[in-house]
């Protein structure tokens, strides 16, 4: 049901039971899927490929050019997974060059006024609070939490199932599954409540919570804690997911607090 107070462009590929309140905008080049509610005053430009069942807040702006010098006017695009709620005034940037687009995942939520940047990689099941401000070429994992009024450095990666909490900086990047505070931001434990929230057995947390002794607690530098981990403990996939976060960082790791 699109409402004639709102412009669609003609070449916009609009599923039939999208629902377009008044005065939003859509551009062309613009997929949206069934499902999908846009709420009023609405702009969702060129690039824009949002999936099923989403729900757009007023004031959001999707696929705008990106905030980088050095793009070029290269066709780029916003990609929006199924179920993801955006809320009011929320911005998504367009890819450049580097990724050719910006990638939000399935059954996420991006509070009120967050801003993702170009390039960057939002995982699945991940909610960002309001206000977060994620800079270019961010990754972020799937299930992660990032708190309200945080700012995320570009090129940062915050590993799945990683929680920071409200108002951090965040420059170096977080591994999966543990929780992240204070400044400059450190390791403050695992995430252990989310994990249980999502079925990890205690026999699992007290494995991650044993990496993370080792990295973080055991006095040793990274090299010979991962050394360490490959050496002690036996394979498995959260084992194996850490060891690949810590090998692949390129910003490098956040701190402990008593580094």
């Amino acid at each position: 049901m699109n409402q004639p107070l709102a412009y669609i462009h003609p070449e916009a590929k609009i599923a039939n039971n999208v629902v377009i309140e008044p005065f939003s905008t859509i551009h062309k080049n613009v997929v949206i899927k069934e499902g999908t509610w846009i709420g009023s005053n609405v702009t969702i430009m060129e690039g824009a490929r949002i999936g099923r069942n989403c729900k757009v807040f007023p004031g959001a702006v999707i696929a705008a050019v990106p905030q980088d010098l050095k793009f070029a006017g290269e066709e780029t695009t916003v990609e929006i997974g199924d179920r993801t709620g955006i809320r009011e005034c929320v911005t998504v940037n367009r890819g450049t060059i580097d990724r050719h687009k910006t990638v939000v995942g399935d059954d996420c939520l991006l509070m009120a006024y967050v801003h993702i940047a170009h390039d960057c990689v939002i995982g699945e099941r991940s909610i960002l609070a309001n206000s977060v401000q994620v800079a270019g070429h961010v990754m972020v994992g799937e299930y992660a939490f990032i708190g309200g009024m945080s700012a995320v450095h570009q090129f940062v990666k915050i590993g799945a199932h990683a929680m920071s909490s409200g108002g951090s900086l965040v420059r170096k990047d977080v591994p999966p599954f543990v929780r992240a505070a204070r400044e400059p931001l450190g390791y403050s434990g695992i995430n252990s409540i989310g994990l249980r929230r999502r079925g990890y057995s205690n026999e699992k947390i007290n494995e991650i919570q044993e990496i993370y002794r080792m990295i973080y607690l055991s006095g040793m530098n990274n090299t010979t804690a991962l050394d360490q981990i490959e050496i002690t403990m036996n394979p498995s996939r959260e084992r194996d997911e850490i060891l690949r976060f810590m090998h692949s960082s390129e910003r490098g790791i956040m701190k402990g607090f008593d580094q």
